[in-house]
């Protein structure tokens, strides 16, 4: 499942992501990854979820952030909740791209039972209208 935290910058996005990992972090069952742009969530996030500082592993544009999620999801089949913040910060502010990925993860996600939740900073109105759906 793909959950959409859409808002212009300064909406607490980030904010309510954090709320979100730390509440998995005592509710999952499995493994709870958050990924961000920079090491800024190192004191706000529960230990016990894996924070991955996406710069670690220079990834950039939406075709290889989804062939990292691939990895992750490869790597450890035990990942029940994926965060990732400042998703245009990683993948770019193409908003078909980003659309693409989605449809892309939610077979991924299919496969695996997992869920994954985007900070995304736009208008709801910059997207595309097929991804809607996915919006909280």
């Amino acid at each position: 499942m793909i959950k959409l935290i859409v808002g212009n910058k300064g909406s607490g996005k980030t904010k309510r992501l954090i709320g979100m990992v730390n509440e998995a972090v005592t509710t999952s069952k499995g493994n709870v990854v958050c990924v961000e742009k920079g090491n800024t969530l190192t004191f706000d996030i529960s230990h016990q979820a894996r924070l991955i500082d996406i710069d670690d592993y220079a990834v950039s544009g939406f075709d290889a952030f989804y062939g990292f999620f691939c990895g992750l999801f490869a790597g450890n089949y035990d990942i029940t909740e994926v965060f990732v913040d400042a998703t245009f910060k990683v993948g770019g502010k193409d908003f078909q791209a980003f659309a693409v990925m989605v449809d892309k993860l939610v077979k991924l996600l299919d496969q695996n039972g997992a869920t994954m939740t985007f900070t995304v900073s736009c208008d709801k109105t910059d997207l595309p209208e097929r991804i809607h759906q996915y919006i909280i």
